[in-house]
């Protein structure tokens, strides 16, 4: 009801309008009556004032659907909180709410304490003032409020849905409801109807027939209940309580009606006369009820003779009429009423004030009782008596809906927004009213019915397959998406499109009004059915239980025990409200979703629907979590509505409390009564499934926690009845798992004090929380024991909480056990305080239902729960939004397999550790990128010998500064980063692995830099001839220039230059050895057959090359030497061509053992040869001998591990192999030793350099022009070094930024690895990614930066070469400003500027030593600076010509760079199909490998069984799924099965491979497009249980690409 406009003076009343009668009495005529109306109006205004007037600004349910603190003990309540606090104590079930004391405003300057008087009196004076009726005080004036007032300014300043729950909420308290209103603004009279809509009364009819009593259970809205009414007033004045009486016939222990003996009573109220309340009473089908039915009993408040209205209309409604007058007089205007009363047909008992009589029946239904004098009790038994005879013969009575009919009522349900909603409702309810209830949902909602409940069971045995797994799983596959393209096509329903269409149009108040007028009118229609059916079920139940008595009547129970089935069915199929339609659209939704299409009907915006629910959501609607119905979650539908709140509050945090316990054991009416909330409670409608609600936080606590929202999920009870049976324990143990799982913190309901109830209960919930342990989830919880006796009694409780502990730690053990863990209590599994985390209820009705008040002490139970809760969730970090929808999809689909622990996938967790990967890489790369320009900055010192020694703690000092800042940034991630919450349990492991790869970059800098210290120190023998063969070379080239200084000609000069340089070079190096090339294969031959192996044999398998190919092999066999006869061999031929064994006995198992160990001794060798000193003191045969030995030594100790023998090809195939990897290295470090001690390679690198030097004397060019010439000569060598090395840093640095595949974490780059070789389809390389899957990333990863920089970015390649370019030209100018200054200033020689240019030139470039001795006549700089800067000139424009191509010929190179720091990772390799775990991280101790998307485990080679031909069609996802076993090593003679294949120990220990049905379209493409490719490489085919399943066909390469994508989410 809207509130009207007052009069502009403000004043209102509600009895301005009110008719009287013309008959009024003499002395009433005597007051001034305008003057009486207006000082009674301005108290009402008064009144409004004083308790915060809303009128204008109503009351919301959503101003209460906000989490406050716990509500206090009741004390004075200030009048501006009184109202907000009547409502908050009335919602949390405390009918005490009545009773709040007022404080009156202290702004008044009113004092509630006691007056004292100031003056001096005697004693008379205060006997007399004792005696006064009037004492002076500095009391106030001001009334005290009257409890029923606060009620009713609620009620006039709350919206029409506010006043419906406080309706609601006072009929559960058994408080009597105002039915008849005086507007305070209008003549109306108002019947707010739609505030009972939501009540439901139960009660129990008693029938006496043929001395047989039939007692019937009825249940029904009360606006809907044909009941008798029972309706008092008064005429005038009386001493006794009109409404205390009433109370005595309806419950005498609880004030139904406030009367005047009330707490809290004041002498004067405003807000009550012309009030009309109602109550009824409920019969319990005992012998001590007071009346046989249902019966209301209506109330007028005040005088009745001042409102003549309320009384004709109650008049005409009534059964009965009971009149309390003070005397019956004639004359009276009472009497007239009453003489009007008695002539009427209604049934009437007048109680007469001035008169001590019994019970009198004056005539037939008119009855007179007297009240003076007589006990309550009495007068209550006789008008019970009385009211119980006359409707024994009456058949009136009367609806609460036909108050629309009465004139002069106006109803609440006739406003336009009302009757709005009311109409849309109306159009759905019209397509069902005239149907069987039990087929609505089959014609209007089919999606989720049959076809729902198949997609379920079809998606269960997905997760529990036999036989061929990937065909069957493709079928499954199969037969969901023809479910879901059925609901598709049934997607069309007119109902549906009614309901969706009204949520998508009606204006937000029409739509409230519109959701709950389809709740309550569907539930008006399904009620009557289900109550019919609920009678049926109930005598064919008692049927059962009788034949059940019968031994001998087996048959006919069987008959019955089915026909109760039926019904039972019926009764499902009639159970049809307003979750069911929300159910429809999430089908709808995730039906069009998984085919991603619009079907042909255009009216379904099925795409629209989870943002309707989100909007109904976030205004407190609870929305359905799990489907009771079919035990299963809509996952696509709770993603796309929680996606949808999301995008509506942003990504909130929410603490997650969930409640678990047994049914209907109060759960729901625990959390409404402590949060306001409104989920189902009526015992015929318990809880099915899981509903979730977001409630708010208020903003006077909002500051003491880290989130804004909790969001209750509720439940349906354990050990529900409906599923009693063998699947009752794995359906409770799922729930239980899964709600415990979903909550920050999980309420264990307890009810009663049933030991066998208890301990099913608390095994449940212990394992449930012993799963959450393994998996690394850690919610808290707290024990809510209701329904307890004497909760009172502190010794009780105490032992009840040592009993509770001593059964949990008992469960605990069980638990442990059963899961596979160690735990001796409870407090091992979960932190739990029994002292602390236990909290005892009181019963929650005062008395016997139905007519029983809630119980305070349960609301003040609830209260104290709410404390404990609030308290704990301030300790929590509460979990965002985005999260909890992951954590959903994660929890169910680990439920969905048999082994929880082991199928649980954290995804939230792996999104944040992939972003966390994806930051350390970018972390590494920084401080490698520093490392690389220290390392450019300190090479050319050492080799200019300008350092000798490099300690740690100098590299240390260089790279502190971006270390410091690479730990700030990594302390603001983990601090400061959105989720972390999540990051802190890997804080401490990053930190250490940045730390550790720092070090490791220091010391591999120190290693390096003391490589070329050592490499220059064993050069110092040619450094110390390099002088005296400069200055020779200098020499004889001046003096053969003075010799032919008159030829001219070049050809001329070159010829007799290169005449006489041969002769120099060996004049030069006489007595110096020239160190040899070196003859690799020849050496590798002698080593074979110095180990013994025969000349031909090691020819021929040097020429074939195979060797090459040995670790890529994949199939072994023709190198083992079988022991075994020529007979037994046949008879293995013979039976392996039966049963499809393989032609030679050796398994899966035994050929990955064999390539494991080559994979192991090719490393050993490599690191053998490589910690040799090659480069420093060249290269010997000795080393590739050790190496030989060595292999020799390792493939005996195989053979007799394996108790096999391998052939000599196998062993000359090893060790050519493993000679062959590190040829290019001896070779390269070998020429390296030669280039920097051999004094004849020197000199010959020199002949160039000489010959301009001879050329440029021979052309009289001065002293200072041929040495301008030298230095430029040097410059040029060291300055494109200098350029490409930093350039190559560079291009790192950019490829890093701009290539998709390095700019990401480990998965992403194999997301892109896989991409190029499907792009490629060169299945060579995709054996090698297989096989040795570094060495392939590491090819991806050349072509990538060729590609980049040669063809897709050149021309950005080329300004990054151009930058390094100029700034080394203005390194070399600035130099040799700053040396020439110093030059000038120090008026020094040409050796002092030599050395000066030298060593500022030294941080980046290095110079060949050029001696001063033939130029020491150089003394004018200016010439020579005009000499360099020609040179330099001409070395700029040659470096600008410098092609991107030099860059990868020099020390630094990027595609060097780049796969050091990219595959500076893990590439364990999955025991079962080889999959690279794809961890970031080289070294993951605390992490199990892992991978998100396996492969078809025959992509490695694995077979189906020992020795036959069959290759493994499934992934390794399904098979750790499946009831399969494998063997895992040649030796195991017993087999593992799947599901525990971390026993093994071994490889399979240290991997996580989570059951899923996540497998990439990729692999299955794959292994259709090379089938023949691997079948020949591997000797063996995909048939028999390894087949290839029909529906992989069916995949394109597009596709399988498309499907990559899927890596991206993670």
């Amino acid at each position: 009801m809207e509130h009207k406009a007052l009069p502009e003076e403000g004043i209102v009343t509600s009895f301005s309008n009110v008719v009287r009668s013309g008959n009024t009495a003499k002395q009433q005529r005597t007051f001034n009556e305008e003057n009486h109306q207006r000082n009674h109006q301005k108290e009402i205004e008064a009144l409004f004032n004083r308790l915060q007037d809303r009128r204008h600004q109503k009351f919301s349910p959503a101003d209460f659907l906000k989490i406050g603190p716990p509500l206090k003990p009741i004390t004075d309540t200030p009048e501006k909180d009184v109202a907000q606090a009547f409502l908050q104590r009335l919602m949390a079930l405390d009918y005490r709410a009545r009773y709040i004391p007022v404080q009156p405003d202290s702004s008044e300057g009113n004092s509630q304490s006691l007056s004292v008087s100031e003056t001096v009196s005697t004693d008379d004076d205060d006997i007399y003032a004792l005696f006064r009726s009037n004492v002076d005080s500095n009391q106030s004036k001001q009334d005290l409020v009257h409890p029923m007032d606060v009620q009713m300014v609620v009620f006039h300043c709350s919206d029409n849905f506010l006043k419906q729950n406080m309706i609601t909420t006072l009929s559960q308290c058994q408080y009597a409801l105002p039915l008849l209103v005086p507007d305070l603004g209008a003549a109306d009279i108002e019947c707010p109807l739609w505030t009972f809509r939501q009540i439901k009364k139960t009660w129990k009819k008693t029938e006496i027939k043929d001395n047989s009593k039939t007692v019937t259970i009825k249940s029904l809205p009360i606006c809907k209940a044909e009941t008798p009414v029972v309706s008092f007033f008064r005429l005038g004045s009386l001493s006794q309580s009109k409404s205390q009486l009433m109370n005595t016939l309806i419950n005498d222990r609880h004030s139904t009606f406030f009367h005047r003996n009330c707490q809290r009573n004041t002498k004067s109220r405003h807000l009550m006369d012309g009030v009309v309340e109602i109550a009824w009473y409920c019969p319990a089908g005992k012998d001590n009820d007071s009346f046989s039915d249902c019966i209301a009993f209506c109330n007028l408040h005040g005088d009745s003779l001042l409102m003549e209205k309320q009384r004709e209309i109650l008049t005409e409604m009534s059964s009965v009429l009971v009149v309390l007058v003070p005397a019956v007089e004639k004359g009276q205007e009472s009497s007239k009423v009453v003489s009007t009363l008695f002539g009427s047909p209604n049934p009437l008992i007048v109680l007469t004030a001035n008169n001590d009589c019994g019970a009198v029946e004056i005539k037939p239904q008119k009855y007179k009782v007297g009240l003076k004098d007589r006990s309550q009790s009495d007068i209550s038994e006789e008008l019970k008596g009385i009211i119980r005879q006359i409707l024994s013969g009456s058949n009136k009575s009367f609806k609460l809906e036909l108050m629309s009919k009465i004139p002069g009522v106006r109803v609440d349900e006739d406003d336009p927004v009302c009757q709005n909603g009311k109409s849309a409702a109306m159009n759905i309810v019209k397509l069902i009213q005239d149907m069987d209830v039990c087929s609505i949902k089959d014609t209007f909602l089919p999606c989720q019915g049959q076809l729902w409940h198949e997609w379920c069971r079809t998606k269960k045995e997905t997760f529990c397959l036999r036989g061929n797994i990937e065909e069957e799983k493709s079928q499954k596959d199969q037969q969901l998406m023809q479910i879901r393209q059925k609901q598709c096509a049934a997607s069309c329903s007119e109902l549906m499109k009614s309901f969706t269409d009204s949520l998508m149009c009606l204006e937000q108040k029409d739509k409230e009004y519109f959701l709950k007028w389809t709740q309550i009118l569907i539930d008006e229609l399904s009620s009557k059915d289900l109550s019919a059916i609920l009678k049926i079920y109930d005598e064919k139940w008692s049927e059962v239980l009788d034949l059940k008595k019968k031994h001998d009547e087996f048959d006919q129970l069987k008959s019955k025990q089915a026909e109760l089935e039926e019904i039972s069915k019926k009764l499902q199929a009639a159970n049809f409200g307003l979750e069911h339609i929300f159910r429809e659209m999430a089908q709808i939704y995730e039906a069009h979703q998984s085919l991603e299409k619009q079907t042909h009907c255009t009216h379904t915006d099925w795409d629209k629907y989870p943002e309707l629910a989100a909007d109904l959501m976030i205004s407190g609607h609870p929305m359905e979590l799990m489907d009771g119905d079919a035990v299963h979650l809509p996952l696509t539908w709770i993603s796309g509505l929680l996606q949808e709140v999301i995008k509506k509050l942003g990504d909130q945090k929410v603490f997650v409390l969930s409640v678990l316990g047994v049914q209907s054991s109060g759960k729901s009416t625990m959390l409404n009564a402590m949060f306001g909330l409104q989920f189902a409670v009526s015992s015929g409608r318990c809880t099915k499934g899981a509903y979730m609600q977001l409630v708010k936080l208020s903003e006077e606590i909002k500051k003491e926690f880290k989130f804004d929202y909790v969001l209750v999920v509720d439940t349906e009870g354990l050990r529900a009845l409906e599923l009693e049976g063998p699947n009752t324990l794995h359906h409770d143990n799922q729930l239980a798992t899964f709600v415990v799982g979903l909550g920050n913190m999980t309420l264990i309901n307890i009810f009663g004090e049933n030991p066998a109830e208890m301990h099913n209960l608390l095994q449940i919930v212990v394992q449930a929380f012993m799963r959450m342990k393994k998996v690394q989830l850690s919610p808290s919880c707290v024990f809510v024991h209701q329904n307890v006796t004497d909760v009172t009694a502190v010794e009780k409780n105490m032992d009840g909480r040592r009993r509770l502990q001593e059964k949990l730690d008992k469960m605990a053990q069980l638990a442990a056990k059963e899961e596979g863990c160690e735990a001796e209590c409870f407090s091992d599994i979960i932190a739990f305080d029994v002292r602390k985390d236990v909290k005892y209820f009181a019963q929650l009705w005062e008395g016997s239902p139905p007519m029983a008040p809630p119980n305070p002490g349960y609301s003040e139970s609830v209260q104290e729960l709410k404390s404990i809760i609030l308290s704990k969730a301030s300790e929590s970090d509460g979990i965002k939004l985005s999260h909890f929808s992951s954590k959903i999809q994660d929890l169910w689909n680990a439920l969905m397999n048999e082994n929880f622990v082991f199928s649980f996938k954290n995804t939230q967790e792996i999104s944040v550790y992939r972003k966390l990967e994806a930051q350390y890489g970018s972390w590494t790369w920084t401080l490698r990128s520093e490392m690389l320009t220290i390392q450019n900055q300190l090479h050319p010192q050492i080799e200019n010998g300008k350092l000798n020694n490099i300690e740690l703690s100098d590299i240390s000092t260089r790279m502190s500064r971006k270390y410091e800042e690479i730990k700030t940034e990594i302390t603001d991630y983990f601090e400061k980063d959105t989720d972390k919450v999540l990051l802190v349990q890997w804080c401490g492991q990053f930190e250490n692995k940045i730390k550790e790869f720092y070090q490791e970059l220091l010391t591999g800098l120190q290693r390096k830099l003391d490589e070329v210290i050592q490499q220059t120190t064993a050069c110092k023998n040619l450094e110390e001839k390099k002088t005296d063969f400069e200055n020779q070379l200098l020499q004889k080239s001046k003096n053969l220039a003075h010799e032919l200084r008159e030829t001219t000609k070049e050809e001329e000069l070159k010829k007799q230059f290169d005449s006489v340089w041969s002769h120099w070079v060996k004049e030069l190096t006489s007595g110096i050895k020239p160190i040899e090339d070196i003859h690799l294969e020849e050496d590798q031959f002698n080593v074979l057959q110095s180990l013994g192996f025969e000349w031909t044999l090691c020819d021929k398998l040097i020429n074939t090359e195979k060797y090459k190919r040995l670790p890529g092999n994949g199939d072994y066999s023709d190198y083992i030497n079988l022991k075994m006869s020529q007979k037994f061999k046949a008879a293995w031929n013979k039976l392996g061509e039966k049963i499809n064994l393989k032609s030679e006995p050796l398994s899966h198992e035994d050929q990955e053992q064999i390539r494991s160990f080559i994979e192991d001794v090719q490393q050993k060798s490599l690191k053998i040869i490589q910690s040799k000193p090659v480069a420093t003191t060249g290269y010997t045969s000795t080393y590739l001998h050790e190496v030989a030995k060595t292999v020799q030594k390792n493939v005996t100790e195989l053979e007799s591990k394996m108790k096999i023998t391998f052939k000599k090809e196998f062993t000359v195939d090893l060790l050519l192999f493993v000679f062959h990897i590190p040829a290019g290295w001896i070779l390269q470090s070998h020429k390296q030793y030669k280039d920097n001690n051999d004094a004849l390679t020197y000199l010959n690198k020199k002949k160039k350099e000489y010959f301009s030097i001879f050329s440029s004397f021979c052309k009289r060019s001065s002293s200072v022009e041929v040495f301008g010439e030298i230095i430029c000569e040097n410059l040029k060598v060291s300055a494109v070094e200098a350029v490409c090395n930093q350039t190559a840093v560079d291009l790192a640095g950019e490829l890093m930024s701009n290539v998709p595949a390095f700019n990401g974490n480990r998965l992403n780059l194999e997301k892109h690895v896989l991409r190029d070789l499907a792009e490629k389809e060169d299945f060579n390389k995709c054996i090698t990614y297989i096989r040795n899957p570094r060495e392939q990333v590491e090819d991806f990863i050349r072509e990538q930066v060729k590609m980049y920089i040669f063809v897709e970015n050149k021309d950005k390649a080329l300004k990054i070469l151009q930058k390094n370019v100029d700034d080394i030209q203005k390194l070399i100018s600035q130099s040799f400003f700053e040396a020439t200054e110093k030059f000038k200033t120090e008026k020094g020689e040409i050796n002092m500027w030599m050395k000066e240019f030298s060593s500022l030139l030294s941080c980046k470039l290095t110079l060949d030593t050029i001696s001063c001795q033939n130029f020491t006549d150089v003394n004018d700089l200016d010439i020579l600076r005009e000499e360099i800067e020609k040179g330099l000139q001409t070395i700029t424009e040659k470096m600008k010509e410098l092609s991107v191509d030099e860059v990868m010929k020099y020390r630094q190179k990027p595609d060097g760079i780049l796969i050091e720091q990219l595959c500076n990772c893990c590439w364990k390799r999955c025991p079962f199909c080889a999959a690279v775990c794809t961890n970031t991280i080289k070294d993951h101790s605390t992490e199990k490998h892992s991978v998100p998307f396996h492969r078809p485990a025959g992509v490695s080679g694995f077979q189906t069984h020992r020795h036959t031909v069959d290759l493994v069609s499934d992934f390794c996802t399904t098979l750790v799924a499946s009831d399969r076993s494998f063997y895992p090593s040649h030796e195991s003679e017993k087999s593992i099965p799947f599901k525990q294949y971390q026993t093994a120990g071994g490889k399979c220990a240290s991997w996580s491979i989570t059951a899923h049905g996540s497998n990439l379209q990729y692999w299955k493409w794959f292994v259709c497009r090379f089938q023949k490719e691997l079948e020949d490489y591997y000797k063996l085919k995909f048939q028999g249980g390894g087949g290839i399943p029909s529906e992989w066909r069916k995949y394109n390469k597009e596709e399988a690409l498309e499907s990559l994508n899927e890596m991206s989410s993670l």
